[in-house]
């Protein structure tokens, strides 16, 4: 079974994919969308999504990394696809399951899913632009206004010639409201004979035996229950392999917090330096009640000298 990581606009950028998959149990990371609309892009804009295209696509940690295009249009998604292999991309993921509304009023994400076909059309392009080593992977949620359109748009995955296909087992009206629909992934599975990855609430490890359940298949993607519990694909994989294991202290989780906030801390202006910590403090608190607590000390501290005190004050209370 794989355990990959999920991208996540805004949040899971390359130094929380550092830090994730050092942290043990993923198989594979997925970058945040990079957006294609017309042009080719430069460099520095892959770059600036894919830092791991400098390391042969793998973080740190040697863990392999998709590099994710959103777009509409197949022409411009191929040509940009082909500019990322040449800069080292080793498989190429498309997006269409975004469901932020600025993305989907630019014909983006998952309103695609209204129109199978084009979704057939810009992996189709893409497929047939780049080497046949290089794995093309889409995801996708069940449907956009509702779930009806769940098995046309999987098979038009399919026959586009995607290597594999992830499924958030939601549509875009759904959201991030609980429940996701696992059930809706086990048809899929019984009708496509790609591999097919399940996608959406799963926080714990009961979440996952019941989406391996109810999908009908072992592989999933993690993403915000993977920031809510940063060792969960840890704890998956030794459940999975019956091995002890201890999940980590509340301790470990603030140094790692701490360490993050250092190592990223000078990318941003000053009044922004601690908002990267306290989003993940958010995801955090469901898992950890200290993390609510620090979440309460830190939201309204915007220098470094006032975050490094509140960090100071819960690493002591730790001990």
């Amino acid at each position: 079974m794989r355990i990959m990581l999920a991208p996540m606009e805004g949040v899971v950028e390359h130094h929380v994919r550092d830090i994730l998959s050092r942290i043990g149990g993923l198989d594979g990371c997925v970058t945040e969308f990079i957006r294609v609309t017309d042009q080719k892009l430069p460099y520095k804009v892959f770059y600036k999504y894919a830092q791991e295209l400098e390391n042969d696509c793998k973080t740190p940690n040697g863990t392999p990394v998709r590099v994710q295009l959103l777009g509409s249009k197949p022409e411009p998604m191929a040509i940009n696809a082909q500019e990322l292999v040449r800069y080292g991309a080793k498989a190429i993921d498309l997006n269409f399951g975004c469901p932020a509304k600025t993305v989907n009023s630019h014909e983006g994400g998952a309103c695609l899913l209204r129109t199978p076909d084009r979704v057939y059309s810009i992996i189709k392009a893409v497929r047939d632009a780049v080497p046949q080593h290089i794995p093309v992977t889409a995801k996708i949620r069940l449907g956009y206004e509702d779930r009806n359109s769940y098995m046309e748009n999987a098979r038009a995955v399919e026959a586009a010639g995607a290597n594999e296909l992830t499924v958030h087992a939601r549509s875009k009206a759904d959201g991030y409201k609980p429940p996701a629909y696992w059930h809706y992934i086990a048809d899929i599975r019984a009708e496509l004979k790609i591999p097919v990855v399940a996608n959406g609430e799963i926080w714990s490890v009961d979440d996952y035996l019941r989406c391996r359940d109810q999908s009908n298949g072992t592989d999933v993607m993690l993403g915000r229950g993977l920031l809510a519990c940063p060792d969960l694909a840890r704890q998956i994989k030794a459940y999975i392999n019956e091995e002890e294991y201890t999940p980590l202290s509340w301790q470990q989780i603030c140094e790692m917090l701490y360490d993050y906030y250092k190592l990223t801390t000078p990318l941003y202006c000053e009044r922004n330096c601690g908002n990267r910590v306290k989003q993940w403090l958010m995801y955090l608190s469901r898992q950890y009640p200290q993390a609510a607590v620090f979440f309460e000390a830190i939201k309204r501290k915007t220098t470094p000298a006032e975050i490094d005190i509140c960090f100071a004050q819960a690493l002591a209370d730790c001990q």
